[in-house]
């Protein structure tokens, strides 16, 4: 219908990537339009003389782009976080790149000796149990 139509000249930049909505516009835009944007259902809604428009998206290709651009943006901050600890890998001194070896792995504690050891309270029952080959200090 005729009647539906308006024209209003806005400016916004075009970002060249898929992305859930096909134009993001800012909140002059909207104003200008007397859009209100529901979100959750990807619907904008305005008026017009005869009724109420609503200008809906597609949800099956929004959640595809959505779940793209998430993995995407995933990548690519793994990707700056590998390029920043190469670059502070490379800053460190060769000394401090060294794998030290490894301590022998300790027998297990059940096989160790243990001593009960009195914790110099009133009551003689109540003691404490440690390994008998501790450092005494």
């Amino acid at each position: 219908m005729a009647s539906n139509y308006r024209v209003e000249h806005i400016n916004f930049y075009i970002a060249n990537f898929n992305t859930t909505y096909h134009t993001i516009l800012g909140r002059p835009a909207l104003a200008k339009f007397m859009v209100v944007p529901h979100y959750v259902y990807l619907v904008l809604k305005m008026p017009s003389p005869v009724k109420v428009l609503a200008l809906r998206a597609n949800l099956s290709i929004a959640y595809a782009y959505e779940t793209e651009s998430l993995t995407l943006a995933k990548a690519t901050d793994l990707s700056i976080q590998m390029a920043s600890v190469v670059i502070e890998a490379k800053m460190l001194p060769t000394d401090d790149m060294e794998i030290l070896e490894l301590e022998p792995p300790r027998a297990s504690a059940k096989s160790k000796e243990i001593k009960e050891v009195g914790l110099g309270l009133d009551d003689p029952s109540k003691t404490v149990k440690i390994g008998a080959h501790l450092n005494p200090k």
